[in-house]
Protein backbone atom coordinates (compact mmCIF):
# COMPACT_ATOMS: atom_id res chain seq x y z
CA UNK A 1 0.00 0.00 0.00
CA UNK A 2 2.91 2.77 0.87
CA UNK A 3 3.96 2.39 -2.91
CA UNK A 4 0.63 3.05 -3.90
CA UNK A 5 0.56 6.11 -1.65
CA UNK A 6 3.43 7.19 -2.76
CA UNK A 7 2.22 7.51 -6.84
CA UNK A 8 -1.20 9.09 -5.10
CA UNK A 9 0.93 11.44 -3.23
CA UNK A 10 3.33 12.26 -6.23
CA UNK A 11 0.24 12.63 -8.68
CA UNK A 12 -1.39 15.01 -6.22
CA UNK A 13 1.98 16.89 -5.87
CA UNK A 14 2.05 17.92 -9.24
CA UNK A 15 -1.38 19.10 -10.30
CA UNK A 16 -3.66 22.05 -9.24
CA UNK A 17 -6.42 20.77 -11.04
CA UNK A 18 -7.88 17.72 -8.67
CA UNK A 19 -11.46 16.77 -9.28
CA UNK A 20 -12.79 14.09 -7.12
CA UNK A 21 -15.89 12.22 -7.44
CA UNK A 22 -17.68 10.11 -4.43
CA UNK A 23 -19.66 7.68 -3.19
CA UNK A 24 -21.29 5.79 -0.37
CA UNK A 25 -18.23 4.71 0.29
CA UNK A 26 -16.77 8.00 1.11
CA UNK A 27 -19.15 8.31 4.31
CA UNK A 28 -19.76 4.91 5.38
CA UNK A 29 -15.99 5.33 7.68
CA UNK A 30 -17.98 8.30 8.95
CA UNK A 31 -20.71 5.58 10.43
CA UNK A 32 -23.35 6.33 7.72
CA UNK A 33 -24.32 2.74 6.64
CA UNK A 34 -24.80 2.03 2.48
CA UNK A 35 -28.57 1.84 2.82
CA UNK A 36 -27.50 -1.20 -0.36
CA UNK A 37 -25.64 -3.10 2.41
CA UNK A 38 -28.79 -4.36 3.80
CA UNK A 39 -28.54 -6.61 7.61
CA UNK A 40 -30.45 -9.82 8.50
CA UNK A 41 -33.04 -7.76 10.07
CA UNK A 42 -33.54 -5.82 6.58
CA UNK A 43 -36.23 -7.62 5.40
CA UNK A 44 -38.26 -8.56 8.72
CA UNK A 45 -38.60 -4.39 8.93
CA UNK A 46 -39.11 -3.62 5.73
CA UNK A 47 -41.72 -4.88 3.37
CA UNK A 48 -39.70 -3.52 -0.05
CA UNK A 49 -36.33 -3.19 -0.97
CA UNK A 50 -34.47 0.44 -0.87
CA UNK A 51 -34.95 1.43 -4.41
CA UNK A 52 -38.38 1.02 -4.30
CA UNK A 53 -38.97 2.82 -1.21
CA UNK A 54 -37.06 5.63 -2.30
CA UNK A 55 -38.74 6.11 -5.92
CA UNK A 56 -40.99 8.92 -6.79
CA UNK A 57 -44.02 6.25 -7.38
CA UNK A 58 -43.56 5.01 -3.95
CA UNK A 59 -43.32 8.44 -2.07
CA UNK A 60 -46.39 9.67 -4.19
CA UNK A 61 -48.39 6.70 -2.97
CA UNK A 62 -46.86 5.61 0.33
CA UNK A 63 -45.59 8.56 1.91
CA UNK A 64 -45.88 7.74 5.53
CA UNK A 65 -43.17 4.95 4.69
CA UNK A 66 -41.03 6.55 2.89
CA UNK A 67 -40.48 9.03 5.34
CA UNK A 68 -40.02 6.24 7.96
CA UNK A 69 -37.30 4.57 6.16
CA UNK A 70 -35.86 8.38 5.07
CA UNK A 71 -35.63 9.12 8.82
CA UNK A 72 -34.18 5.39 9.77
CA UNK A 73 -31.55 5.01 6.61
CA UNK A 74 -30.98 7.97 5.65
CA UNK A 75 -30.56 10.77 7.93
CA UNK A 76 -27.37 10.79 10.59
CA UNK A 77 -27.24 13.77 12.28
CA UNK A 78 -24.29 13.14 14.38
CA UNK A 79 -22.21 12.08 11.98
CA UNK A 80 -19.06 13.58 11.55
CA UNK A 81 -16.65 13.76 8.60
CA UNK A 82 -13.72 11.75 8.43
CA UNK A 83 -10.10 12.10 7.08
CA UNK A 84 -11.40 11.77 3.52
CA UNK A 85 -14.09 14.81 3.65
CA UNK A 86 -11.32 16.76 5.61
CA UNK A 87 -8.14 15.79 3.05
CA UNK A 88 -10.27 17.32 0.27
CA UNK A 89 -11.20 20.63 1.99
CA UNK A 90 -6.97 20.98 2.47
CA UNK A 91 -6.57 20.45 -0.89
CA UNK A 92 -9.21 22.70 -2.05
CA UNK A 93 -8.22 25.69 0.28
CA UNK A 94 -4.29 24.92 -1.31
CA UNK A 95 -5.57 25.39 -5.02
CA UNK A 96 -5.11 21.91 -5.83
CA UNK A 97 -8.86 20.71 -5.65
CA UNK A 98 -11.54 22.48 -8.08
CA UNK A 99 -14.57 20.62 -7.13
CA UNK A 100 -16.09 17.71 -5.04
CA UNK A 101 -18.23 15.65 -7.00
CA UNK A 102 -20.98 13.11 -5.01
CA UNK A 103 -23.26 11.22 -5.09
CA UNK A 104 -24.21 11.51 -0.97
CA UNK A 105 -26.70 13.99 0.20
CA UNK A 106 -25.21 13.89 3.88
CA UNK A 107 -23.68 17.13 3.76
CA UNK A 108 -20.45 15.93 5.22
CA UNK A 109 -17.92 17.75 2.42
CA UNK A 110 -19.31 20.86 3.60
CA UNK A 111 -19.07 20.03 7.08
CA UNK A 112 -15.33 19.81 6.68
CA UNK A 113 -14.93 23.24 5.11
CA UNK A 114 -15.03 22.01 1.26
CA UNK A 115 -17.03 24.94 -0.85
CA UNK A 116 -17.73 23.62 -4.33
CA UNK A 117 -19.50 20.71 -3.51
CA UNK A 118 -21.39 19.12 -6.67
CA UNK A 119 -24.35 17.04 -4.77
CA UNK A 120 -25.37 14.83 -7.72
CA UNK A 121 -28.78 13.76 -5.68
CA UNK A 122 -29.34 16.71 -3.32
CA UNK A 123 -28.88 16.79 0.75
CA UNK A 124 -30.80 16.42 3.23
CA UNK A 125 -30.08 19.49 4.67
CA UNK A 126 -32.17 21.31 2.23
CA UNK A 127 -36.43 20.32 2.50
CA UNK A 128 -38.86 22.36 0.79
CA UNK A 129 -43.11 22.51 1.05
CA UNK A 130 -44.52 21.68 -2.01
CA UNK A 131 -47.14 23.66 -1.58
CA UNK A 132 -45.87 27.16 -1.02
CA UNK A 133 -41.60 26.49 -1.61
CA UNK A 134 -40.60 27.49 1.92
CA UNK A 135 -37.82 26.07 2.63
CA UNK A 136 -37.16 23.69 6.01
CA UNK A 137 -33.81 22.46 7.29
CA UNK A 138 -32.71 19.00 8.94
CA UNK A 139 -32.86 19.78 12.11
CA UNK A 140 -36.79 20.82 11.17
CA UNK A 141 -37.60 17.07 9.66
CA UNK A 142 -35.69 15.49 12.59
CA UNK A 143 -38.63 17.12 14.36
CA UNK A 144 -41.65 16.08 12.84
CA UNK A 145 -43.26 12.81 13.11
CA UNK A 146 -44.89 10.86 10.03
CA UNK A 147 -45.45 13.23 6.88
CA UNK A 148 -43.78 16.47 7.69
CA UNK A 149 -46.41 19.17 7.04
CA UNK A 150 -45.55 23.07 6.07
CA UNK A 151 -47.68 25.17 7.95
CA UNK A 152 -49.62 26.14 4.91
CA UNK A 153 -50.52 22.20 5.31
CA UNK A 154 -48.07 21.05 2.23
CA UNK A 155 -46.11 18.28 2.32
CA UNK A 156 -42.33 18.54 2.81
CA UNK A 157 -40.11 17.16 0.81
CA UNK A 158 -37.21 16.68 0.86
CA UNK A 159 -34.53 18.19 -1.83
CA UNK A 160 -32.86 14.89 -2.77
CA UNK A 161 -33.27 13.00 -5.86
CA UNK A 162 -35.70 9.69 -5.29
CA UNK A 163 -35.52 6.89 -8.01
CA UNK A 164 -37.48 7.79 -10.92
CA UNK A 165 -36.35 11.67 -10.83
CA UNK A 166 -33.73 13.50 -12.77
CA UNK A 167 -30.94 14.70 -11.80
CA UNK A 168 -30.57 18.80 -11.21
CA UNK A 169 -29.77 19.69 -14.88
CA UNK A 170 -27.32 23.06 -13.42
CA UNK A 171 -25.88 20.52 -11.36
CA UNK A 172 -25.06 17.93 -13.79
CA UNK A 173 -23.64 20.36 -16.68
CA UNK A 174 -21.07 22.03 -13.59
CA UNK A 175 -19.93 18.22 -12.74
CA UNK A 176 -19.75 17.19 -16.60
CA UNK A 177 -17.76 20.47 -17.03
CA UNK A 178 -15.08 19.93 -13.67
CA UNK A 179 -14.84 16.46 -14.74
CA UNK A 180 -13.58 17.01 -18.16
CA UNK A 181 -11.55 19.71 -17.96
CA UNK A 182 -9.51 18.11 -14.83
CA UNK A 183 -6.15 17.58 -14.81
CA UNK A 184 -6.06 14.37 -12.10
CA UNK A 185 -9.88 12.54 -11.27
CA UNK A 186 -10.00 10.64 -8.18
CA UNK A 187 -12.64 8.18 -8.02
CA UNK A 188 -13.51 6.77 -4.25
CA UNK A 189 -15.95 4.93 -2.14
CA UNK A 190 -18.04 4.06 -5.00
CA UNK A 191 -18.45 0.85 -7.53
CA UNK A 192 -19.57 2.88 -10.54
CA UNK A 193 -22.84 1.55 -10.50
CA UNK A 194 -25.65 4.15 -10.08
CA UNK A 195 -26.76 5.56 -13.26
CA UNK A 196 -26.36 8.69 -14.62
CA UNK A 197 -23.76 9.61 -11.96
CA UNK A 198 -21.66 7.22 -12.56
CA UNK A 199 -21.72 7.71 -16.59
CA UNK A 200 -19.98 10.91 -15.79
CA UNK A 201 -16.36 9.82 -15.59
CA UNK A 202 -16.75 8.90 -19.36
CA UNK A 203 -16.17 12.88 -19.86
CA UNK A 204 -12.91 12.64 -18.43
CA UNK A 205 -10.28 13.56 -20.94
CA UNK A 206 -6.60 13.18 -18.88
CA UNK A 207 -4.60 10.23 -18.17
CA UNK A 208 -4.54 10.62 -14.24
CA UNK A 209 -7.38 8.77 -13.47
CA UNK A 210 -7.31 7.24 -9.49
CA UNK A 211 -9.82 5.14 -8.11
CA UNK A 212 -10.24 4.34 -4.40
CA UNK A 213 -12.95 1.81 -3.53
CA UNK A 214 -12.67 -1.12 -1.10
CA UNK A 215 -14.30 -3.94 -3.82
CA UNK A 216 -13.68 -4.01 -7.40
CA UNK A 217 -15.81 -1.54 -9.49
CA UNK A 218 -19.36 -2.98 -11.74
CA UNK A 219 -17.39 -1.97 -15.21
CA UNK A 220 -14.07 -1.61 -16.88
CA UNK A 221 -12.22 1.87 -15.74
CA UNK A 222 -8.59 2.81 -17.43
CA UNK A 223 -6.59 3.78 -14.16
CA UNK A 224 -3.87 4.69 -13.89
CA UNK A 225 -3.75 4.06 -10.13
CA UNK A 226 -5.96 1.52 -8.27
CA UNK A 227 -6.14 1.04 -4.12
CA UNK A 228 -8.36 -1.18 -2.58
CA UNK A 229 -8.34 0.48 0.96
CA UNK A 230 -11.08 2.07 2.50
CA UNK A 231 -10.42 6.32 1.30
CA UNK A 232 -10.08 7.64 4.54
CA UNK A 233 -7.06 5.61 5.31
CA UNK A 234 -5.18 5.93 2.14
CA UNK A 235 -5.70 9.86 2.45
CA UNK A 236 -5.61 10.40 5.60
CA UNK A 237 -1.69 9.26 4.62
CA UNK A 238 -1.14 12.44 2.57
Amino acid sequence: MQEAIRKLKDLVDGSDNIVFFGGAGVSTESGIPDFRSTDGLYHQEWKYPPEVILSHTFYESNPEEFFRFYRAKLLAPNAKPNAAHYKLAQWEREGKLRAVVTQNIDGLHQAAGSRNVLELHGSVHRNYCQHCGTFYDLDYILHTQGVPRCSCGGIIKPDVVLYEEGLNQKTLNAALTAIAQADVLIIGGTSLNVYPAAGLINYYQGHKLVLINRSSVSREVDAALVITDPIGEVLGQL
